[in-house]
């Protein structure tokens, strides 16, 4: 059975993950009401992303032995100033998740949880992968200023994006 103390930090990453879709959702429908439709996708899909995310460490702790604590999910923001602002938001909301994810990381070498600490390790390549993601758009966004083609290009790579569940079996 898994510890207390892991299975705590568990379950706020479940919480965390979800608000994060929330997040996403948010961002997405200011996207979309700001007449980027391909950021709002790419958001949209982020979302999906966050829940398969917080589903996946629910199930871990199920299978460990213990059932996860819920919290309520704060409201995210409604309202931002451009698509950079959501972009900035994003990086540094995706640093934090990376924080949060090291933290358990540790906090399962220090438990000894080997198989909760082999698990996270999942998210922490993820999360290299996602802040490294959001800064690429950030950057581009950056050098494109306020060109309007540039944006629209951009908008149109951005939704293109599919969601793609990482832990669907082919059962």
């Amino acid at each position: 059975m898994i510890k207390e103390v892991v299975s705590k930090a568990l379950s706020e990453q479940v919480n965390a993950e979800y608000y994060s879709a929330y997040l996403y959702l948010s961002m997405s429908a200011y996207a979309d009401r700001a007449g980027f439709k391909g950021v709002a996708k790419w958001l949209f899909v982020q979302a999906q992303e966050e829940m398969a995310h917080g589903t996946h460490i629910y199930q871990h702790i199920l299978e460990r032995g213990t059932a996860p604590s819920f919290a309520a999910i704060p409201v995210p923001p409604v309202t931002f100033e451009s698509i950079q602002d959501v972009f900035e938001k994003v990086l540094k909301h995706e640093q934090q998740v990376t924080e949060s994810i090291d933290h358990i990381a540790s906090l399962a070498m220090r438990e000894s949880d080997h198989a909760t600490y082999q698990f996270i390790l999942w998210y922490v390549d993820e999360q290299v992968e996602e802040e490294a993601n959001a800064d690429e758009v950030l950057s581009k966004i950056r050098l494109m200023g306020n060109n309007p083609s540039l944006l629209y290009s951009l908008d149109a790579k951005l939704g293109a994006r599919e969601f793609s569940d990482p832990f669907a079996t082919t059962d």
